[in-house]
C-alpha cells in the first residue's frame, strides 16, 4: 500500500513538472511563465519529497528529505522575484501593456 501511494505521488509530482514545462513554453510573457514554473515546480517537489519520505528507512531520514522542500520553496521565491524585478527594470511589458513607471 505504501509503495502504491509513493508511486502515485511520484507520478503526480512528474505531472506538475510537466504542467510547469508546458506553461513555460506556452504562456505569452515572462511574468506568466514565472508563475507557471514556480507554482507547478513547487508542488512537484512537494509531491516527490513526500513520496521519498514515505520510502525512507527511518523517521530521521524521512524528515531530512522533507526539509529539502522548504529550502526549494525559498530558493524558488527568491529567484522568481529577482527575475521578475529585473524584467520590470528592463521594461519588459506585462502581456503587451507597458509597465508602470514605479521607481
Amino acid at each position: 500500500m505504501l509503495d502504491a501511494v509513493s508511486a502515485a505521488l511520484m507520478l503526480l509530482g512528474a505531472g506538475f513538472f510537466l504542467a510547469g514545462t508546458v506553461g513555460l513554453l506556452r504562456f505569452p510573457d515572462v511574468y506568466s511563465r514565472l508563475h507557471a514554473l514556480t507554482k507547478a515546480d513547487n508542488l512537484g517537489v512537494g509531491c516527490i519529497a513526500v513520496a521519498l519520505a514515505l520510502q525512507a528507512d527511518g523517521l530521521a531520514a524521512g524528515l531530512k528529505v522533507l526539509m529539502v522542500w522548504p529550502l526549494v520553496l525559498l530558493a524558488s521565491a527568491a529567484v522568481s522575484y529577482a527575475i521578475a524585478e529585473r524584467a520590470r527594470a528592463l521594461g519588459v511589458p506585462l502581456d503587451g501593456r507597458p509597465p508602470d513607471d514605479v521607481p
